[in-house]
């Protein structure tokens, strides 16, 4: 990337689901070219709409939000097809019996906390009081009936939970079985303005972040290895979860996205997505 192109301040988040992602850029150079922020899914949401990074991650409800100012990266995404593993509902009773009921929502996730509400609104026909609270389960459950847990405090309740008398419903699960379709959490995207200035630069970017994921799926026993050195995750339990995890934005993922997105617009949490029109950035 020559020295006279604006190098692209890019987002990354330091969670378990984004690792796979970032592997390869670590080992094959590429940070070099790049101004990497690390820092929570809320706050690169937020810089990414406000203009102060160009390119990142970004929930998937908060690109619908503002999918007028933003292009996705192609087939770059987290989510998955059936278990997702780390986005769940822990509940002390059947989620049909929680009308009325209190239920924590113990996670920053915008898109898992909308898919729970999403999931026990019209699919269990239950309309819970919801609260937000510190993402511990044995506070949340001393509060609620139930809690919603997005990430690595969900990934051990899944493990926990059953031996506790507890129920866990995979939210992406859930959807899989209520829609017949992938879910998708996140999606990386690059302003437009940036996407018109500097297509070079997108395409060179894009193009890292795909040999990373590449890279990381061809030895994802090797990343699991390494990154239990320093998760509370055995390896065999992280690679399990990595193996769980769908980084892909083919035409399933897309109706996927488009599905969730009309749910959402129905809901009134976000615009409806045009159907024509890119979506895309040119890469």
């Amino acid at each position: 990337m020559s020295d006279a192109v604006q190098r692209p301040r890019v987002g990354h988040i330091q969670f378990l689901n984004c690792l796979p992602i970032y592997w390869g850029l670590m080992r094959s150079g590429a940070l070099l070219d790049v101004d990497l922020y690390k820092d929570t899914p809320d706050r690169l949401n937020a810089l990414l709409v406000a203009g102060d990074l160009d390119i990142g991650p970004i929930s998937l409800v908060e690109y619908l939000r503002h999918a007028d100012e933003l292009l996705l990266l192609p087939d770059l995404a987290v989510g998955s097809d059936g278990k997702v593993l780390s986005v769940n509902i822990v509940s002390t009773r059947p989620l049909n019996e929680l009308d009325g009921r209190p239920v924590a929502l113990g996670a920053t996730s915008r898109t898992g906390v909308l898919l729970a509400q999403m999931l026990l609104s019209e699919r269990f026909k239950a309309e819970p009081e919801y609260f937000r609270c510190p993402p511990d389960l044995n506070q949340m459950l001393l509060e609620a009936d139930a809690a919603v847990l997005i990430g690595d405090v969900a990934l051990r309740a899944l493990y926990e939970a059953p031996g506790m008398g507890l129920e866990v419903t995979d939210l992406a699960e859930a959807w899989r079985e209520w829609t017949g379709l992938p879910m998708v959490f996140a999606v990386w995207a690059v302003r437009k303005d940036f996407a018109a200035a500097n297509p070079g630069v997108v395409k060179d970017v894009h193009e890292a972040f795909q040999r990373s994921r590449d890279l990381c799926l061809d030895e994802l026993d090797n990343v699991a290895e390494a990154a239990a050195r320093w998760e509370p995750f055995d390896a065999e339990t992280l690679a399990t979860y990595f193996r769980a995890l769908d980084f892909s934005l083919g035409e399933r993922q897309i109706a996927g996205l488009r599905e969730f997105a009309r749910r959402a617009a129905e809901r009134g949490e976000a615009p409806a997505l045009p159907d024509d029109g890119p979506l895309f950035a040119q890469v």
